[in-house]
């Protein structure tokens, strides 16, 4: 139990670090997770690509339960719970798109921003060459982001843009506080490490994870309040 705990601790302190160095050099980064900006377009933009990325996770996350395979049915019985959990939750930030004017047919046709598409790519290579450390890595990221930053920045789009348009987002952060989706996505990945790989290969993903997520809000500045600017 304590070396489990020393490796969340680990992971959780590189996560704020990696966070902060992306907050140092993104432009509006900090003031968007720290509930003190947003641009409608921005926004907007942003709902989008977390369908499409959630879409795509849910692959990514069937391909790293496919990796796993017969080796170990506890950490694929906990991984079909995740996947069948989060599946379909799109329909929730979809719903807030329908307020901003965007149909579900809108949101099919739009292409995931180059950096998703590079994200994806990484996840892939990774499960295919080590197993299903990287995908649970990727989803505890996921979920301990959205602890700390959703509530905050939900908050602010709802008071600049209206109720109506965030009860999608708000449902989804409602959803995974109840199911308790950090501590069950850490489970996964203490498992994994000792089963599939090493702390050090969890942070070495991690590391790669923000750095990717870095250069995803950059473009998304860059293409919608960027050009404004």
């Amino acid at each position: 139990m304590k070396g489990t705990y020393m490796s969340r601790e680990r992971l959780e302190k590189l996560a704020a670090e990696g966070m902060e160095r992306l907050f140092e050099k993104v432009p509006k980064a900090r003031e968007f997770h720290a509930a003190e900006w947003s641009d409608p377009d921005y926004y907007r933009r942003h709902l989008v690509e977390t369908v499409l990325r959630i879409r795509l996770n849910n692959e990514v996350d069937a391909y790293g339960l496919y990796k796993v395979g017969y080796k170990d049915h506890r950490l694929a019985a906990t991984l079909a719970r995740y996947l069948s959990e989060e599946n379909n939750h799109e329909g929730m930030f979809l719903r807030d798109l329908k307020e901003f004017g965007l149909s579900k047919e809108d949101v099919d046709a739009t292409r995931p921003m180059p950096s998703t598409e590079y994200l994806m790519g990484y996840m892939y290579f990774s499960i295919n060459q080590e197993g299903p450390l990287p995908t649970t890595v990727w989803n505890w990221f996921v979920e301990w982001y959205s602890d700390r930053y959703n509530p905050g920045i939900t908050k602010h789009a709802a008071e600049i843009y209206g109720l109506e348009k965030v009860k999608g987002s708000q449902a989804h952060i409602d959803y995974d506080e109840s199911h308790d989706h950090d501590e069950l996505m850490w489970g996964t990945v203490d498992r994994a490490i000792k089963g599939w790989g090493s702390l050090d290969d969890a942070e070495r993903h991690l590391v790669n994870f923000i750095d990717l997520i870095a250069l995803y809000f950059t473009e998304l500045y860059e293409t919608t309040a960027g050009r404004k600017a």
